[in-house]
């Protein structure tokens, strides 16, 4: 940026450019040079995503929906069903009424999709962070924008006045002329 673009974002912004953020030297730059800085939401900062993400989201997406549970809901009840129809016929079921093996399947479902689903929570908290970052710059640059139309506004109406101002003086000037005319 040149001296006279860092002149206009301290100006604006308050601070030296050097002692800025980040996003707010971004701003800085994109408002001098008159840019745009809002992207559409959907635009990725680092590309696409790996498998293990794209994993994660998609074992977070069928965990947290109501296909699963209605899915898990009917294996329990067939394995409790099943194990509790042969207990019965043969008094020997493959897993009797605890249910052990069933709470072992249940917490190694849990152990496994726990970590998974918080990966992908991480992972959309990264994004929600990048967008909060990006509706910020947005932000400061429209008010800063603003502070511009203002600045420009306020210069308008000073300018008027002032054009006002000299019309009024010769006015004045030309009735004192005429005032003058007429006494003679």
């Amino acid at each position: 940026m040149t001296s006279r673009e860092h002149h206009i974002a301290e100006d604006l912004i308050g601070a030296q450019y050097e002692a800025m953020d980040a996003h707010t030297q971004r701003v800085a730059k994109q408002l001098t040079k008159r840019g745009h800085i809002s992207r559409h939401p959907d635009q990725k900062k680092n590309g696409q995503s790996d498998f293990g993400q794209r994993a994660a989201d998609a074992v977070a997406r069928f965990g947290g929906s109501w296909t699963f549970i209605f899915a898990f809901l009917f294996v329990l009840v067939a394995w409790v069903i099943l194990n509790s129809v042969i207990l019965l016929r043969y008094d020997s079921a493959f897993d009797p009424f605890p249910y052990i093996l069933l709470n072992l399947f249940l917490s190694m479902l849990a152990s496994i999709q726990a970590p998974i689903i918080l990966m992908s929570q991480n992972r959309e908290a990264e994004i929600d962070r990048g967008q909060a970052e990006h509706d910020y710059e947005v932000n400061l640059k429209a008010e800063l924008e603003i502070l511009l139309l203002h600045e420009k506004i306020d210069n308008l109406r000073n300018q008027q006045w002032q054009e006002m101002m000299a019309l009024q003086q010769q006015q004045i000037s030309l009735l004192e002329k005429l005032l003058a005319d007429k006494s003679k």
